[in-house]
């Protein structure tokens, strides 16, 4: 009589075969799933370049404007905000008279400006403007001067 095998042995060897198929299964739908992902990540990726060089492009098509309005001496227009303006000064370390000395108005008009209690005007405005473009060395060699 032959011998007969061992079942455990038989039973181990049919759930490993079992357990590996099911596992084969499960990993295909997980790479398709993967694969799915990374298209979608391509494909966004592309989105954003495409964004991004449509927004450097209007960038520059409305820098190119404002130096044409410029040029022609239309003016641009520009908002003001009490906030921001404080923030400058505060910045930049001057005192309100200090500060409205560099666009030749008085320190207590920087004040009632930075309080919202008064707005600048339009060329007042674009005083403001002219002196945020300004560097720190720039200010204060024009308070230094005459």
């Amino acid at each position: 009589m032959a011998p007969m095998p061992n079942i455990a042995s038989l039973l181990k060897a049919e759930i490993a075969r079992v357990a590996r198929k099911e596992v084969r299964a499960e990993i295909e739908s997980l790479k398709k799933a993967s694969s799915q992902h990374r298209s979608a990540v391509a494909q966004l990726r592309r989105q954003v370049s495409e964004l991004e060089k449509r927004l450097q492009l209007a960038q520059r098509r409305g820098a190119v404007e404002a130096k044409a309005k410029a040029a022609a001496g239309v003016e641009v227009s520009r908002r003001f905000s009490a906030p921001r303006l404080a923030a400058h000064r505060a910045k930049l370390g001057l005192s309100a008279a200090a500060y409205g000395r560099l666009v030749h108005m008085s320190g207590a008009t920087i004040y009632l400006w930075e309080q919202g209690k008064a707005r600048p005007s339009a060329e007042q405005i674009s005083k403001l403007a002219a002196l945020r473009a300004l560097g720190r060395r720039e200010i204060q060699e024009r308070l230094t001067s005459p």
